[in-house]
């Protein structure tokens, strides 16, 4: 990486983490209300606990892997990043935030492949711990960074260091982005974000055929709109209808990553094939949105 760039992450770095603990301080996610899914007790401070981690989660690298077939984790302890690899060239999914740019390259490269091969960027949704690494991705590989259509506004209002978020495609609901043979489908999931991507890919792996489904978080506001609630309704009956073998999330907590890969080895059951564990999330969220929206609507008039 040339200079420049890695003094401006260096940079960047520093302040951005100041400005999440700082955040995270001033607004913490209330504590209530609480449901309980396969009889674990969630609310709302503790699934973002659980997805954030601290801030060394955001950005230390979690050992890169293989999921299966042509599908490759390269993202952090806390934030996901997915690699497809084709004979074309690669798609990124998930570029999270700006300073963890250069841990996802070297993830990328501890696999044996090269981060300038990356020929498409796509992301989950328009928050910078997801996508805040756009425009250096894009910088540093020349990808070509397509996104729902919905939320472009969101992502353009992303700039770290001044850096205009680029979109060279807006994508819309059902569309499909093929390279090298594999074919991805952007599916709405919208509520956490307008424009919430689920992916979808069918991947071969060991002579045998996945349904890959790569989940937009559906962690519902503190305040739930009308307009929310029909996007969160729509996003749930659409989540609960995809075909599934292997679920993956936007964060590796989401599909449990520490837990599955300490069970990888070398010709056993490949432990992120989890037919049983694709609907955990969407029923720990639909708990929580159902849960949220009924305390809101039994709160007295102000």
């Amino acid at each position: 990486m040339p200079a420049r760039p890695r003094q401006t992450l260096a940079i960047l770095s520093g302040i951005a983490l100041a400005a999440a603990v700082c955040a995270q301080a001033q607004n913490p996610a209330p504590d209530h209300p609480q449901v309980m899914v396969q009889g674990q007790t969630y609310t709302p401070r503790s699934i973002l606990q659980r997805n954030m981690g601290g801030p060394e989660d955001e950005t230390a690298a979690f050992p890169p892997h293989k999921i299966a077939g042509n599908l490759y984790y390269v993202g952090t302890r806390s934030l996901s990043s997915f690699l497809v690899v084709t004979p074309q060239g690669n798609i990124l999914i998930d570029s999270t935030y700006e300073r963890n740019v250069p841990v996802i390259r070297k993830s990328v490269e501890q696999l044996g492949f090269k981060f300038s091969d990356i020929k498409i960027l796509l992301g989950s949704h328009a928050h910078g711990d997801h996508q805040e690494g756009d425009a250096l991705v894009k910088q540093l590989t020349g990808a070509r960074v397509m996104a729902m259509a919905q939320d472009v506004p969101a992502l353009q209002a992303i700039k770290p260091g001044g850096k205009e978020h680029p979109v060279d495609h807006m994508l819309h609901d059902g569309e499909q982005v093929k390279l090298g043979g594999t074919t991805l489908v952007a599916h709405l999931t919208a509520g956490h974000t307008r424009g919430g991507t689920t992916w979808t890919m069918r991947i071969k792996d060991g002579g045998k055929t996945y349904n890959v489904v790569i989940d937009c978080s559906l962690r519902s506001p503190t305040v739930i709109t009308p307009e929310i609630q029909r996007e969160f309704e729509r996003s749930f009956k659409l989540v609960r209808a995809l075909p599934c073998d292997i679920p993956l999330g936007d964060h590796p907590s989401e599909y449990r990553l520490t837990e599955k890969y300490a069970k990888v080895r070398d010709g056993g059951p490949n432990p992120f094939v989890d037919p049983s564990g694709c609907l955990i999330e969407a029923d720990i969220q639909e708990a929580m949105f159902h849960a949220i929206l009924a305390e809101q609507k039994s709160a007295p008039a102000k």
